[in-house]
């Protein structure tokens, strides 16, 4: 099998390396934490949490599989999938970490489109137990676990990719994972990315920031790309589920939301930025 989940976890007590016992992942140290029925790990303790539940809610995870699946970014999926798959390190299976994965849907779309001679080691890990619980009931291949881009329970050096989609880069963590000549690969929205959506909720759209991105400590800055198109969206379902994934859910008025139930149909704009980096040696 050309998929294979990815095993160099470390404790995200003590960061000691992790071994497999069962149906649990235990350290030297004695600390044990229980794979669910379902498939993943549960690697972040309360004294890491900011709140009871965090990350996104059950809702936001339904309506982002829901829309993800529908293949309105299967484009962004298809430009991320072409640069990871890129130059891999030949002889063994390419480590690569969704960092703020989500409900799993990018790294299923990087499995689909590894070749037949490209193995890879997965590992996707979100902040919301609802969002990892999601990702592992749809593949089992991959490792699924619940942690903190802030303390990745990760073994130092030994990932070839992290991806960060639309998340919360710490580039402290991600260069502290990656081996050298590995890649950290960045998507963020652009300019006009659901501009159409945002008219509506909004009153007036802030100026965007011109300012280019400036290259993390440890990292070389790699050619970047963009990457737009328009979907055109049908059905005031397909319209909430947007808005529901989103972080415009919470920062649009009361007012703004109703406008956008209203919708039955959107024609939306998608505008998004692949920035890439290397891991130096």
């Amino acid at each position: 099998m050309n998929i294979t989940p990815f095993q160099a976890l470390a404790c995200p007590l003590d960061g000691g390396p992790l071994q497999r016992q069962g149906a649990s992942w235990r350290c030297a140290a004695g600390h044990c934490f229980d794979i669910a029925a379902q498939g993943y790990a549960n690697l972040l303790p309360v004294q890491q949490k900011r709140s009871r539940d965090p990350g996104d809610s059950k809702e936001m995870v339904a309506a982002r599989r829901r829309y993800l699946n529908a293949g309105f970014y299967q484009p962004i999926a298809a430009l991320v999938s072409r640069a990871v798959l890129a130059d891999l390190p030949a002889g063994r299976a390419a480590a690569c970490l969704d960092a703020g994965c989500g409900e799993g849907y990018y790294l299923r779309e990087l499995a689909a489109a590894a070749g037949a001679g490209q193995r890879l080691a997965l590992l996707g890990l979100d902040i919301s137990k609802w969002a990892v619980l999601s990702a592992a009931k749809q593949d089992r291949r991959p490792n699924w676990v619940v942690g903190s881009n802030a303390n990745l329970p990760v073994l130092p050096a030994t990932l070839d990719r992290v991806l960060c989609m639309f998340g919360f880069p710490v580039y402290a963590e991600f260069a502290r994972v990656l081996r050298p000549g590995g890649e950290l690969l960045q998507v963020d929205a652009g300019p006009d990315h659901l501009r159409e959506l945002r008219e509506i909720i909004y009153p007036t759209l802030k100026p965007e920031r011109a300012a280019e991105p400036s290259t993390p400590a440890g990292f070389c800055a790699l050619p970047d790309e963009s990457l737009r198109y328009t979907v055109s969206l049908e059905g005031a379902e397909l319209i909430g589920d947007l808005l529901t994934m989103t972080p415009h859910l919470y920062r649009a008025s009361a007012e703004g939301r109703a406008k956008a139930a209203a919708l039955t149909a959107l024609s939306l704009t998608v505008d998004v930025r692949l920035t890439r980096f290397r891991r130096e040696a």
